[in-house]
């Protein structure tokens, strides 16, 4: 829906100025010293009327590369996955659209069912006993990991896998710099998982926790129950961020070990929209569950037996003691939660299983297609759910290739060479459900016209 803007008149401003007893806006700042006074004109064009602006406008938005107008193989952390139709309407509906923070349990039923379902989808998924209300996104969540680790074990060492996605490396860095924590990284193995004999010789008595990825940044799948035994050695936890579709296949990693659990749920039914937002959600084991950020929305009855929800727990320092936050987000996405939730719902156990099957199917097609062209090989032969890495002959530039490929109408992977030098000429492809086998077949031969 379009909303026009409506501009106050010349009348409307005299009538403001003279009740505030000023003849000209420039009264109103006249107590700004003059040396910090803009002296130069903005740089911006003479105003437009309603038909000139939405014109220019729709010329602006024309120059975004959509998935509209292109097939995308581009994933590390934002993916083109199906959003079932009826997810729109139900996320446009006023009452979910428009809601604020459910405070006010009386007025807010709607909001905190939705809620509650989908701490109950993510419980179920992950195998953990709790989850929160959502998280702002992945990154964020497993940031907040560290942090409840911390919290829990009052020790300052935090172990992070290099093959966590490296934006979300840098938020877990700077909650640690925050909480005057230790990062030790472990490096990436040959294989593409996590280096298992680095990471037990850097957990020590110290270490709150182990931080790890999987299906990792280069698509590889952990071993999480070995990373579990690493870490639980030491009585540190481990915090395990997943991609929430590959639990329709893969086991629950609270069934492996994992402590706590987050992840982006994205995937599920969230369009990319340029970057964002996504939904992020976290859950743990029930004793850690007091120590969780964020809030827990639970089922209770009424006085007159029927079923109703609550926030069940909500951190009281957030609102009154600062200092002794468990966090400094006391917010979710409840929105993007609800969108979580129906899209579980429409799919049900069977669809997301069906769906989860389609990713790795089709990306198992995709890299066997794009590793026959002559120069193109597999960077890492973990096994992997939709993601891998690729390298390109020696001497390619993946920038140049990626320029050429969105000329063909396709985006390409990700340059990997922009995370690190070793991973130079490097090209993270992702591949989903959407993905048809004519579209990997044409993108194939356009990145070997593209290579040339």
């Amino acid at each position: 829906m379009m909303h026009r803007y409506l501009p106050m008149t010349e009348e409307n401003r005299k009538e403001m100025l003279a009740a505030v007893g000023v003849d000209d806006i420039e009264q109103l700042f006249q107590d700004i010293p003059d040396e910090v006074r803009l002296k130069r004109s903005l740089q911006v064009s003479e105003r437009l009327d309603e038909r000139s602006l939405l014109r220019y406008m729709r010329g602006l938005s024309g120059q975004n590369a959509d998935f509209d107008q292109y097939v995308s193989f581009l994933g590390a952390g934002l993916y083109d996955h199906h959003v079932p139709v009826v997810l729109n309407h139900v996320l446009s509906r006023s009452e979910f659209y428009t809601a604020y923070t459910p405070y006010q349990p009386e007025i807010s039923q709607g909001e905190l069912q939705a809620i509650f379902e989908f701490q109950s989808y993510i419980c179920e998924l992950t195998g953990m006993a709790v989850a929160n209300a959502s998280m702002y996104d992945g990154a964020t969540a497993l940031g907040e990991a560290a942090a409840l680790a911390a919290n829990t074990s009052r020790r300052k060492r935090i172990v992070l896998s290099e093959a966590v996605h490296p934006e979300a490396r840098q938020i877990v860095a700077t909650v640690a710099s925050g909480l005057s924590l230790d990062v030790v990284e472990v490096p990436c193995g040959q294989d593409g998982v996590t280096d298992a004999v680095r990471l037990k010789e850097a957990v020590d008595e110290h270490t709150a926790a182990v931080l790890v990825q999987s299906p990792n940044f280069f698509g590889c799948i952990e071993d999480v129950r070995g990373l579990a035994a690493a870490a639980h050695v030491s009585g540190a936890l481990l915090a395990v961020s997943v991609n929430p579709l590959t639990l329709g296949l893969l086991e629950a990693p609270g069934k492996l070990g994992a402590d706590i659990v987050v992840g982006d749920a994205q995937p599920f039914g969230i369009s990319a929209s340029f970057g964002g937002p996504t939904c992020g959600f976290f859950a743990v084991s029930e004793a850690h569950m007091r120590k969780m950020p964020g809030r827990v929305v639970g089922q209770t009855t009424d006085r007159d037996g029927k079923r109703g929800f609550v926030l069940t727990l909500q951190a009281r320092e957030q609102h009154i003691r600062r200092e002794k936050a468990t966090s400094n987000i006391c917010s979710n996405q409840a929105l993007l939660a609800l969108a979580a939730s129906v899209y579980l719902s429409v799919m049900g156990k069977q669809g997301m299983q069906d769906a989860a099957k389609l990713n790795v199917n089709k990306a198992h097609y995709a890299r066997q297609a794009l590793t026959a062209i002559p120069g193109v090989t597999a960077l890492y032969e973990a096994p992997f759910f939709n993601e891998f890495a690729l390298r390109l002959p020696a001497g390619t530039s993946v920038e140049a290739v990626n320029e050429a490929l969105l000329a063909s109408g396709y985006i390409g992977g990700l340059d990997l060479g922009r995370v690190g030098a070793d991973w130079e000429g490097c090209m993270l492809v992702a591949v989903t459900e959407c993905r048809t086998r004519e579209e990997i077949d044409g993108f194939a031969r356009a990145l070997e016209v593209a290579i040339g």
